[in-house]
């Protein structure tokens, strides 16, 4: 009898890098007479990390649960690697939910085990150890470790049938900001070993920092998608200074650029950061006062869905 392949999690080398591992197309759910996703398409390059963004009620986590093959579409298609997602689909592709039901008094190590024992192809313990960091906690139980040593565990779980296609729903929610850059430092290991990551976040700095492209969907279709740098140039152009309106030796009739009073302070628009710091000195403003404010993609999500990612 021979055993099942063994795969080093560390080892695969990525593919072409416009290859589309994942296409979504004209894809419906309805539940009644609710449509919840109203023809959503994109397709995801091979070995990226892509974020799909929404308000709760966007139809975000129906698109997410229906491309696991968690629900069934009601309309439209979703190829993997170019062809219908087979019946093997489920098990090819790896998801960390944000809660999962483990047995107490098994430690790490054998909770890595009795999940891998699960899979015909399956991924080596130890790569997956030191892939996300799990060499010290391998032998604790499951249930004594922290929030954060658990992330990485349910990351690990994953990854444990060796997938090429990863879900993370919201994977660092709940963690302090050091765990939550552990994990994101992880995030980007297991993207540089080629695998394609689809993440869903509610918060929008993980985002910017993990996504390679971004969809933010609202109302059941997708409003915007892109690179989350082009997508922040696109719609929130410019930089906002505001300043105590104390900090004004002269009045600010002489700012050269856009200004609008806001209760004790004044804010300035301005697309030439460098100018408008030079007007300010030459108006004699303390700018040990001043707070800068560049666009990033909580203003974007702002500016398109008019409410923040956790309304």
């Amino acid at each position: 009898m021979h055993s099942p392949p063994r795969h080093n999690i560390l080892s695969m080398a990525p593919s072409a890098a416009m290859t589309s591992i994942l296409e979504v197309r004209e894809l419906v759910k309805t539940f009644g007479d609710l449509k919840a996703v109203g023809g959503v398409s994109f397709s995801i390059r091979q070995g990226i990390c892509f974020g799909l963004l929404g308000p709760n009620g966007a139809g975000k986590t129906t698109t997410i649960e229906v491309i696991e093959d968690i629900i069934p579409q009601t309309e439209g298609e979703i190829l993997y690697k170019g062809k219908p997602r087979s019946p093997e689909y489920s098990a090819q592709i790896g998801i960390q939910f944000q809660h999962t039901a483990l047995l107490d008094f098994l430690t790490v190590r054998e909770i890595l085990a009795t999940f891998r024992s699960f899979y015909s192809v399956r991924a080596d313990i130890d790569a997956l150890s030191k892939l996300c960091q799990l060499g010290d906690i391998l032998e604790q139980y499951n249930n004594r470790i922290s929030g954060g040593q658990k992330q990485r565990m349910l990351l690990a779980l994953a990854l444990i049938n060796d997938p090429e296609l990863v879900f993370l729903d919201e994977p660092s929610t709940g963690l302090d900001p050091q765990a939550r850059r552990n994990l994101w430092d992880i995030v980007l290991d297991i993207k540089k070993s080629g695998r394609t990551v689809i993440l869903t976040t509610h918060n929008m700095e993980e985002a910017q920092h993990l996504c390679d492209e971004v969809a933010i969907m609202d109302h059941g279709r997708i409003i915007a998608q892109g690179p989350p740098d082009g997508l922040i140039k696109h719609h929130c152009r410019g930089t906002t200074v505001v300043l105590p309106r104390g900090s004004l030796r002269r009045p600010p009739e002489g700012l050269s650029h856009p200004w609008r009073a806001a209760g004790d302070s004044i804010v300035v628009e301005t697309e030439d950061i460098n100018d408008c710091l030079k007007n300010l000195m030459a108006l004699e403003v303390d700018l040990n006062d001043v707070l800068i404010h560049s666009p990033n993609l909580e203003d974007v999500f702002l500016k398109l869905t008019g409410r923040k990612l956790r309304d």
